[in-house]
């Protein structure tokens, strides 16, 4: 059974959302501000988080920044901001998805099961290694110069589709489908961060990147 943290200063939004994913079979907790879903997700350490960004006292910018700190939990933003620029921020701080206020139960309830599965292990083992830093898709990690490089579960997730077509290019559309869901098609914002915040992990120079390649307007490639 999976474990929901929810995070809203509304509660009849908070209650809503506990009393559907209880329903469904998720353990839920409830927080109506920042400091107590920090403190929440320190002792309960849930699955998945959901989480609105306008939050009294701490932001809900600065609460995906807090767990990232110690935690990869998948992290989907329910927010009534739909500005580009709200989304890439949240993004850029690390989460993983962006719901716009009003939503519909269904495309949350779907937008969480796409963040859960994105956490789930591989079974195929297999160990791809270049100069600066080796991929160890069974064990969905990756090393450079010894040490283990942290990455979010949606950082992964497009890292591990690039690296098993390796050589072949991967269309924008594609990666979108296979790394957030089925329902993505246009928003290449999404791409542009990630694939911005991997090459900072892996690439010895992300301006001038080597292994994870773009072909304008068409998608991304890995080389190795």
């Amino acid at each position: 059974m999976s474990r929901v943290l929810v995070v809203d200063d509304e509660p009849q939004i908070l209650r809503a959302l506990g009393i559907n994913l209880r329903a469904r079979g998720y353990e839920v907790d409830l927080a109506p501000d920042g400091e107590r879903a920090l403190d929440v997700a320190a002792r309960h350490h849930p699955d998945v988080v959901v989480l609105d960004l306008g939050l009294p006292g701490i932001d809900g910018v600065d609460v995906i920044r807090g767990l990232r700190g110690w935690s990869q939990v998948p992290i989907v933003v329910l927010s009534v901001r739909d500005a580009e620029g709200d989304k890439v921020a949240a993004l850029d701080a690390g989460a993983d998805d962006y719901v716009t206020k009003p939503f519909g139960m269904d495309e949350l309830l779907a937008r969480l099961r796409a963040a859960l599965r994105r956490t789930t292990p591989a079974e195929e083992e297999a160990l791809v290694e270049t100069e600066d830093f080796t991929i160890d898709l069974a064990a969905k990690k990756v090393r450079r110069d010894g040490e283990e490089v942290r990455l979010t579960p949606t950082e992964w997730n497009l890292v591990e589709v690039l690296v098993r077509n390796r050589g072949r290019l991967v269309a924008q559309t594609q990666l979108l489908q296979e790394v957030w869901g089925p329902q993505y098609h246009d928003e290449t914002n999404y791409l542009r961060v990630f694939m911005a915040q991997v090459r900072r992990k892996l690439e010895p120079e992300p301006a001038h990147p080597r292994y994870f390649v773009t072909e304008p307007g068409m998608g991304y490639r890995f080389e190795s």
